[in-house]
């Protein structure tokens, strides 16, 4: 498993999720919605452009950008919606768990209350990742299960 460490990105740099966004699939993965290939301004304007949204990085054990993730605003300033996790292929296998450790350190230091997110329900691994990291179902609606934790 690969050691990942969290980087917030204060100055909403985009370059690199930029560069590990460039597989088309992994990007609708990501951001359905998105345009193809990844435009910077477009998710500065469009994806991340509310004042309150917060992006990481996921480093690995030198530094190195390996994946992304949003909290975006949820419905009042103490809840958060998870949005945006990307993870590269090299840093995945077993990452899950951390990443979802890294999530719940980076919504408490944006004093949340609780995280909420989406995720396809036949994305197995990751919906795995969440219920093992305390996250309940909340909803299902077609392929998309929400889920929700709430932070001690």
């Amino acid at each position: 498993m690969t050691d990942l460490s969290l980087r917030r990105n204060r100055e909403r740099d985009l370059a690199p999720l930029s560069r590990l966004l460039t597989d088309e699939a992994e990007l609708r993965l990501v951001n359905p919605s998105a345009k193809f290939p990844f435009d910077p301004l477009e998710w500065q304007e469009k994806w991340l452009g509310d004042l309150d949204d917060e992006s990481f990085y996921l480093l690995d054990a030198q530094g190195q950008e390996v994946g992304f993730f949003a909290l975006r605003p949820g419905i009042g300033p103490e809840q958060r919606h998870l949005a945006y996790v990307f993870v590269a292929e090299e840093a995945r296998g077993g990452a899950g768990e951390q990443v979802a450790a890294l999530v719940e350190e980076a919504a408490r230091a944006l004093r949340a209350l609780t995280v909420t997110l989406k995720v396809e329900a036949d994305n197995l691994p990751a919906h795995a990742a969440y219920v093992s990291a305390g996250y309940e179902e909340m909803s299902r609606s077609g392929d998309m299960v929400t889920m929700r934790l709430d932070l001690d």
